[in-house]
Formats: structure tokens, sequence, C-alpha cells
């Protein structure tokens, strides 16, 4: 006689059956379409609009609309490519200091054992991180600039200090950038697990190899994401290098101000708008890079 066949039972299930998992129903989606219109409403338009005044050109004589690259072709060229170039080199130079500064901070808040010290840290940090624009440049101004508190104290011009410049530009950026990257970098260091040091220290581990070979790799893709978004917010800023630099420093935030009102050369709202679109595709790129580190930092750290 033949033995009897067993059904295999996998552990850790209910009666032995493989629990299945939920599919998703036409309500998930249902429940996503308010969110999903709005977001059509306010980022499709505008980006349409941007788009399609950026590869076409209407003739004044005959109104008619052709499709054309000749925009897109000057905004890289000339003192657009510059101003282009300089935005990125100074989101690039002051997202990577503050995300060093921010980190050290950061790492000073987490180890306090003051929870009064890490509260103020925290609430300065969200305040400060929404501080930019016209306020701030004048809160510079009045100290730093060429009459200002701190200028004449310290006596700054004598040293070479200049704050409507490139590093004075860097400076300010770094104001608001900085407690930012505090707000994204406390919640990855919390997340670092206590048995984590434990066991590298049970294993004969300095503190030093600790970071080297567990810490650190694992707080790289939140360092990156963070670096990242540093970068997108400093090239998205206007208000503050436009109260501050003006035409001074080359930034393709002020090229499109001035595309746009016509303060240089009338008719090149079409470049303007390929500007813009150049930036778009910029900062399609940074999320590009930003969504994955902060999917796989989440995977350890949570």
């Amino acid at each position: 006689m033949s033995a009897p066949t067993t059904t295999p039972h996998r552990e850790g299930t209910a009666g032995g059956t493989t629990p299945r998992r939920r599919r998703r129903g036409p309500r998930t989606w249902l429940a996503a379409l308010p969110l999903l219109v709005f977001t059509g409403l306010c980022f499709g338009i505008p980006l349409g609009a941007i788009a399609f005044g950026a590869v076409t050109r209407t003739d004044p004589a005959t109104g008619a609309t052709h499709v054309t690259g000749e925009h897109l072709a000057r905004s890289l060229q000339g003192p657009y490519l510059t101003s282009l170039t300089g935005s990125v080199q100074l989101s690039a130079l002051t997202a990577l200091l503050a995300t060093v500064l921010g980190v050290l901070i950061a790492q000073a808040v987490v180890t306090s054992r003051s929870t009064a010290l890490r509260s103020a840290a925290l609430t300065a940090s969200g305040v400060l991180a929404n501080f930019g624009g016209v306020p701030l440049a004048f809160a510079f101004i009045a100290t730093a600039g060429i009459s200002g508190v701190v200028t004449q104290l310290a006596d700054l011009t004598g040293l070479g200090w200049d704050l409507y410049s490139f590093t004075g530009l860097t400076v300010v950026y770094l104001y608001f950038l900085i407690p930012l990257m505090v707000l994204v970098t406390v919640p990855a260091l919390d997340g670092l697990r206590p048995q984590w040091r434990e066991a590298a220290q049970n294993n004969g581990a300095t503190g030093w190899q600790f970071w080297r070979l567990v810490g650190l790799p694992v707080l790289t893709p939140s360092l990156l994401g963070g670096f990242v978004l540093l970068f997108g917010t400093a090239f998205a800023a206007h208000a503050t290098a436009a109260a501050l630099v003006g035409g001074s420093v080359p930034l393709v935030t002020l090229k499109i101000a001035d595309a746009l009102s016509g303060n240089v050369l009338t008719g090149q709202e079409n470049v303007a708008l390929a500007l813009g679109l150049d930036m778009i595709l910029i900062a399609g790129l940074v999320m590009a890079v930003y969504l994955p580190l902060q999917r796989r930092s989440a995977r350890w750290l949570r």
C-alpha cells in the first residue's frame, strides 16, 4: 500500500494556509482621484503651458504659431547658459556645505541627553528653514552688508568680505539650508538602532569603525537624499538672490525674471519659458535620484 500523501503546511499561518494578498480594487484609485485631479490642475496645466511656449513661436504679423527649437537653443547659449551653470554651481556648493554642517549639528542634537536642547534645536531649525526671501536678504544687509553692524565692528570690508557676491550669497543660502538638513537628518540618525552599536562594541569595533562600516553605509542613502533635496531648494530659490545681488551674480531664476519683465531685452518671453523648461528637466533628474534613495533609506531605518 502506498503511503498517504500529505499537503505541506507553512509555519506561522492559521490552518496551514498561505495568506493571500489583498488586491487593490478600484476604490483605492477613486480615493486618490481628488489628489490626482488637483495635481493635474496645479502642475500639469502650467507645465504644459511652459512646454508649449518653449517650443513654439507666434508670428506677430500673421498670428500663426509654428513649432521651433530656437528658444531652447538660445537658452543653452551665451549669458543664459552662464546663468544656468551659475545656479548649478551655487546649488551644488551650498548643498554640499549644508549637508556636512547639518549632519554634524544633527548628530550633536541626537546624542545630547537634554530634551530641552533637542526641542529648541528642532524648533529653531523648523523656523529658520522657512525663513527666506526679502526678509532674510534685509537681515543680512543690515548685519553683514557694506554698512552693516557686524561689518563695521569686525572691519569685514578690509578682510575682503563682500555680501553682494557669489561667496556672500553662499553664506546667505546656508542660513536656511543647514536647518533644513538638520530636520532631514535627525530622523535618520534616530533610526540607527542601539543594538547595532552594542554588537559592534561586543566584537571589538571602535567608534570610528562602527561609523565607517555600519553607520555611514546605512545613512548614505538618507544623506544623499538630503543633499539632493538641498540642491533642489537652492536651485529654485529666487526672492533672496533677487533682493540681495540683483544681476551681479548670474542665476537662472534672475534671468527668467529679467526676460519675462523685459528689463534687458524685449520679446524674450519664450526664451524665459525655455529656461523654465530647462529648470524643470534638471528638477526632474534631481527627483529621479531622490526618490530611490528615499525608499532605500526607509527600508533600513524604519
